[in-house]
């Protein structure tokens, strides 16, 4: 069982206010930065959650573990797996955001309520997700989703896992005011 991060991600987040402030992960990549909008109003819950594994560091070099072209570029499993997260789940938060390029989701089993630090980032339309998956951002700009469409297009082996890891090398949170 994994080491259970709650505490530590709670504390990070304890000075979290989506009403004074607009809050981006900044993921810097081996294939390029990666800037992506939360949506604190249409998902709180996950936005706080991937806030605070961001803080604690938990996404520094971690991989996109499966990466399905014209789908989406999962990543956020410890072990490069799909298998492992953060020691405790968080409920699903569904809206109304549609899943098209560039939208980031989180990952879950088929339990709605099973999402822990594993996401996926959108590189293509994947409608078939709408309501289905909690959406709480989007790339910020061009260039990153640039990279989410690039990160899409890498070979993978037949478990859709890239031949070639692709690591965030680093993420970091971007806080600014309102």
């Amino acid at each position: 069982m994994a080491e259970n991060l709650k505490s530590q991600v709670d504390a990070a987040v304890a000075d979290v206010d989506f009403g004074a402030n607009n809050y981006q992960i900044e993921m810097n990549t081996n294939k390029g930065r990666i800037l992506i909008d939360l949506w604190g109003d249409r998902a709180p819950g996950h936005c706080n959650n991937i806030i605070g594994l961001t803080k604690i560091g938990y996404y520094d070099g971690i991989i996109f573990h499966r990466v399905i072209k014209g789908f989406m570029n999962q990543a956020g499993c410890p072990q490069g797996q799909g298998t492992g997260g953060p020691g405790y789940t968080i409920d699903q938060e569904f809206n109304d955001a549609q899943h098209l390029p560039g939208v980031l989701s989180m990952a879950r089993t088929s339990d709605p309520n099973s999402a822990g630090s594993q996401f996926f980032l959108c590189n293509a339309n994947a409608s078939s997700l709408n309501g289905q998956y909690t959406a709480f951002g989007k790339t910020a700009d061009d260039d990153s989703l640039a990279v989410v469409i690039a990160i899409g297009d890498v070979a993978t082996d037949p478990q859709d896992r890239p031949v070639d890891d692709v690591v965030i090398e680093s993420a970091k949170v971007v806080e600014t005011a309102k």
